[in-house]
C-alpha cells in the first residue's frame, strides 16, 4: 500500500469509490461508520469525517483506509487511483434502461468554477448554442426522472379537473377566468435556414403580449388540435410562472428550440436567463400535455385501445401530444420518443429506455443508419403508421426494441416523422426469460438472414406473449412483420456484409 506521504497524491478517486461501493451495498454513511467502529474503534472515521472523505474534502490515514477496506473485503490499494476499475467511479443512479452517466472525476477538475469556464469554451468550439445546451440539460433531467413530474400533473389536474376531452371553447373559458384575452393575427409560413443551414418553413402559431393578451394565428381556427395545445401552453405559463414566461413565441417548423419549436436566438454563451426560459418552456409544454391528456383517464383510454397511435383522434389532440403522453402515463417505464425532420434533425427526444440517438440536435450525423424507422419513413413515401422490431447493440449488449412511427405534416408544410417505442428486454426478463440470450439469438438469426427477416417461431411465440402482457397492439404487428438490425452509426454496422456506405443520409 502507498505510504502516508504518497496517499494524498493517489486519492483522487478514493471518495467516489467509497461512496459508490457503500451505495451499491445499500449502506448509509451511519451504517458504514458503525461497521468501521466494530472493526477498529480507534481508527474508524466518524459520520461527519466519512462524509468529507466521500466528498473529497479529506483523505483518510492509512490506518483508517485499512478499516474501510476491511468492511468491503477489499485491498486498501483498490481505493487508490491506479486500480483499474472504471465501474468503481462510474455513478450508479439505479437507472433501468441503459442510460449511462460519466464519472466527474478527478473532482477538482469538475468543480463549479472550472465548469463555468470550460463549458462556454466547449460550446464555442463545437458550435453548440447556449439554448441547445439548455435543452440537453433539460432532456437529461427529464430522462433521469423517467418523465415523472407529479407537481406539474397536479397543477394541470386542478385546472382541468381531469377532464379528458377539453374543447377549444373549454380552454378559452379557462383563459377568460384567468384574465387573459384572445386576439387573432394573420401570418403565413416563412422560409429560413435552421441551425444546420437547411432550408425550412416556420410558422408562428401564437404569442402572448403582456399583460393579458394571447394572440393566435388565424390558421389555427382550422386546426383545433394545435389551437388546444397552444392555449394549454399559455395556460401553463400563467399557472406555473405567473405569466412571467409568456413572452416566448410558439411556432412550428424544424428549427432550433425545444420539443415544440419555440423561436430563440443563436448564441454560444450560456445565459442563466436562457436556461431558466428553456426550463419554463418545458414545464409549460409538459403541463399542456397533462391538461389535454390527464394521466388516469388517458391511461384508461390507451389501455382500452391497445396504445394505438390514432387514439389521439378520439380526444382531439395531435399525434405528437398523445405519443409524448404515452411515455408518461404507461405503467411500463422503458419508452422512447422521437420527432424527426429530414435530413437528420431530431427536434424532440425522450429516452427513458436509454436507446442511442440515430441523429442529434447538436450537429449533422455523417453516417446515420438507414434502417431506423424514423430514417426510412422520412426517406420513403408512406401513409398511416408502421411498426418495427429492431435489434440494436447498446453498451456491448443486444437489445430488442419495438416502435410505431407515423409521418405527419406540420402547419408550416414540413413533413416529419413521430416515433414512439419501447425496450422489450426488461419485459422479457420480467417473464423469467433471459432477455440478453433471446436478443443474441435473434441478432444472430438476422445477421445470417442478411440483416433482417422473419422472427423464428420459438422467439416469435415468446415475444407475442410479451406483447399481449404489455397490451400494446403495434408490438404484435411489428413481431409479425419480422425483425431488423439497426446500428447507432453506419460505421458500426452489424450486418454481414456491412451496409456502411449504403447507410449514408
Amino acid at each position: 500500500m502507498a505510504s502516508e506521504k504518497s496517499l494524498m497524491r493517489q486519492s483522487h478517486f478514493m471518495g467516489t469509490k467509497i461512496r459508490n461501493l457503500r451505495k451499491r451495498n445499500h449502506l448509509t454513511i451511519e451504517d458504514l461508520s458503525s461497521r468501521c467502529v466494530r472493526i477498529d474503534a480507534e481508527s474508524a472515521p466518524s459520520v461527519s469525517y466519512l462524509s468529507m472523505i466521500e466528498r473529497g474534502k479529506r483523505v483518510p490515514s492509512a490506518a483508517m483506509l485499512t478499516v474501510i477496506a476491511k468492511v468491503f473485503e477489499k485491498s486498501p490499494d483498490w481505493f487508490l487511483d491506479d486500480a483499474p476499475d472504471d465501474e468503481a467511479i462510474t455513478p450508479d443512479k439505479g437507472r433501468r434502461g441503459g442510460i449511462s452517466g460519466m464519472a466527474l472525476e478527478p473532482g477538482f477538475l469538475f468543480s463549479k468554477d472550472i465548469l463555468q469556464i470550460a463549458i462556454p469554451e466547449m460550446l464555442s468550439q463545437t458550435g453548440i448554442s447556449g439554448r441547445q445546451f439548455a435543452h440537453l440539460l433539460i432532456r437529461a433531467h427529464q430522462e433521469h426522472h423517467q418523465n415523472h413530474f407529479p407537481d406539474l400533473e397536479r397543477a394541470a389536474d386542478e385546472v382541468g379537473a381531469k377532464q379528458l376531452n377539453l374543447s377549444p371553447q373549454d380552454l378559452m373559458d379557462i383563459c377568460k377566468r384567468m384574465g387573459m384575452k384572445i386576439r387573432y393575427f394573420t401570418e403565413a409560413p416563412r422560409d429560413q435556414l435552421d441551425d444546420n443551414g437547411v432550408p425550412t418553413h416556420q410558422l408562428v402559431t401564437s404569442y402572448f403580449e403582456p399583460p393579458s393578451h394571447i394572440f393566435i394565428n388565424e390558421s389555427l381556427k382550422k386546426n383545433p388540435e394545435r389551437l388546444k395545445y397552444d392555449l394549454a401552453v399559455h395556460i401553463g405559463h400563467c399557472v406555473l410562472h405567473s405569466k412571467d414566461g409568456l413572452k416566448s413565441v410558439l411556432a412550428v417548423g424544424r428549427g432550433i428550440g425545444s420539443a415544440d419549436g419555440e423561436f430563440e436566438a443563436v448564441s454560444s454563451t450560456v445565459n442563466a436567463q436562457d436556461i431558466l426560459g428553456a426550463w419554463r418552456d418545458f414545464e409549460s409544454s409538459f403541463f399542456a400535455g397533462a391538461l389535454l391528456c390527464p394521466k388516469v383517464p388517458f391511461r384508461q383510454l390507451l389501455e382500452r385501445g391497445g396504445y394505438e397511435i390514432d387514439t389521439h383522434k378520439k380526444i382531439g389532440v395531435s399525434a405528437s401530444v398523445a405519443m409524448r403522453r404515452m411515455t408518461v402515463v404507461s405503467p411500463y417505464p422503458h419508452w422512447h420518443y422521437f420527432d424527426a425532420y429530414a435530413p437528420g434533425k431530431l427536434k424532440a427526444v425522450y429516452r427513458g429506455n436509454g436507446i442511442p440517438l440515430p441523429w442529434g440536435n447538436m450537429r449533422q450525423v455523417p453516417d446515420p443508419c438507414q434502417h431506423w424507422a424514423v430514417f426510412r419513413m422520412i426517406s420513403e413515401p408512406s401513409d398511416g403508421t408502421s411498426a418495427q422490431i429492431s435489434i440494436l447493440d447498446v453498451n456491448g449488449s443486444p437489445r430488442i426494441y419495438c416502435c410505431e412511427s407515423t409521418k405527419v405534416v406540420d402547419l408550416a408544410g414540413n413533413h416529419h416523422v413521430l416515433c414512439a417505442g419501447i425496450d422489450l428486454n426488461p419485459a422479457i426478463d420480467a417473464q423469467g426469460t433471459d432477455a440478453l440470450t433471446l436478443a443474441e439469438a435473434l441478432k444472430t438469426h438476422c445477421i445470417e438472414a442478411g440483416g433482417q427477416g422473419q422472427i423464428p417461431a420459438p422467439i416469435r411465440k415468446q415475444l407475442l406473449s410479451i406483447a399481449r402482457i404489455l397490451n400494446i397492439n403495434w408490438v404484435e404487428r411489428g413481431i409479425h412483420k419480422g425483425a431488423r438490425l439497426i446500428c447507432s452509426r453506419g460505421a458500426v454496422c452489424p450486418r454481414k456484409p456491412s451496409c456502411y456506405g449504403g447507410c449514408q443520409g
